[in-house]
């Protein structure tokens, strides 16, 4: 019995985990909105770093929360008003941002911190796209 049991006895795996010196880095993003935490706070959350990247017009985007909606299914439906949202951020327009978070909020329950402090934070994410996003 000891031999089998020696046999198929796992091995121990044993890592080592190293550490690295300095502390962390902060990034762009936590630089730049370093002197206003509450809207740090209320961006992290919302904003796309860069969203370029998105193919899809904002348009587009609604039609289909829309579609989402009259199809009853609020949960995809609140993922494209998030993503509607954070086009409107991009695009600087705080009335739609509070439109399409509103109705992100409504679907889903939770309130977020951009629905309170919009036309700042939108003021501030034009500043950093301005400054990072050069076309």
């Amino acid at each position: 019995m000891s031999f089998l049991s020696r046999l198929f006895k796992r091995k121990e795996n044993k890592q080592v985990v190293e550490k690295t010196e300095g502390g962390t880095e902060l990034t762009d993003f936590e630089k730049f909105f370093d002197d206003t935490p509450e809207i740090s706070e209320a961006l992290k959350e919302t904003m796309f770093l860069d969203p370029r990247k998105i193919d899809i017009s904002i348009k587009d985007v609604v039609s289909k929360a829309k579609e989402m909606e009259k199809a009853k299914n609020p949960l995809r439906a609140a993922m494209w008003y998030r993503i509607a949202g954070g086009l409107a951020i991009y695009e600087g327009d705080s009335s739609k941002v509070l439109e399409y978070f509103g109705k992100y909020a409504k679907l889903t329950g939770r309130q977020l911190k951009i629905l309170q402090i919009a036309d700042e934070a939108v003021k501030k994410a034009q500043e950093y796209y301005k400054k990072y996003l050069k076309e």
